[in-house]
């Protein structure tokens, strides 16, 4: 299916309040090249737009906010010769989100795992829909989640390592119990209007104050974080080299049960 990167992710602003929509509801909001390579140019231009003093981040009505990484797109570019589909990706897991001054607020308004989990940790506040999960599912895919280590600084440690060794989606509230999710709502309506009213109040605020104080909390996580996350990054260089890494996309695109040889 050709699709129009104008249309993979829709962008507006009204009072200072930006909002982007990822728009892939056939491929329930998968992170495709072109997405990933949209959506740091638009955090690039939000964070220069003196206009735009908060953004919301959220995905199309289909029941899940971001599925992560194109995986039937992965599974189509290795088959056709091109490598593995993180060659032709630049800042993979929007690290760089930690470091622009315009705070971004998640709106999970469904199932939200891998790459979508990976989205909403790289924003400021989250509020969901009461019916969304969350799940960091590389284990079960051949990849790996080096971008999880700020997570230590967000939840216990029980409960990441229950999400990067098992894989499986878990309730949200589970998060809202822990602090990782500000609100939960009943409705993706309810959800909507909690997440610009959270999204105006910022906007209203003195714009020097909110940068200074994003700023400095990511300035104070990133003393540890921004060490974690090279030494993930290198320890995951194995898996995202291995012959699995290429297998998981391969079953997931196929629909059948991966075959593992642990190298």
């Amino acid at each position: 299916m050709s699709e129009n990167n104008d249309d993979i992710v829709l962008y507006e602003v009204n009072n200072h309040v930006a909002t982007i929509t990822l728009n892939r509801p056939h491929r329930r909001n998968a992170l495709s090249i072109e997405s990933f390579a949209t959506l740091n140019k638009l955090f690039k231009e939000i964070d220069a737009d003196e206009n735009v003093r908060v953004a919301i981040l959220t995905g199309s009505d289909c029941g899940t906010f971001c599925s992560g990484m194109d995986m039937k797109e992965a599974a189509e570019m290795r088959a056709k010769g091109g490598g593995d589909v993180m060659s032709k990706i630049g800042d993979t897991s929007f690290a760089s989100l930690r470091n622009i001054k315009t705070p971004l607020i998640a709106a999970i308004n469904g199932h939200a795992p891998a790459g979508g989990m990976m989205l909403s940790l790289n924003c400021d506040l989250r509020v969901a829909v009461e019916t969304a999960t969350l799940a960091i599912t590389e284990v079960h895919r051949g990849r790996g989640s080096p971008w999880a280590m700020p997570l230590f600084w967000a939840m216990p440690q029980s409960l990441i390592e229950e999400l990067t060794l098992v894989g499986d989606p878990m309730p949200i509230k589970r998060f809202y119990d822990v602090g990782y999710i500000n609100y939960l709502e009943p409705t993706v309506e309810k959800m909507m209007q909690r997440a610009h009213a959270l999204a105006d109040r910022i906007a209203s605020a003195a714009p020097l104050s909110v940068e200074a104080a994003k700023l400095s909390a990511m300035a104070a996580m990133d003393l540890v974080t921004r060490e974690a996350l090279k030494e993930a990054s290198r320890l995951h260089e194995k898996a995202y080299q291995s012959e699995d890494a290429i297998e998981g996309p391969k079953a997931f695109a196929e629909k059948r049960p991966p075959v593992w040889k642990g190298r």
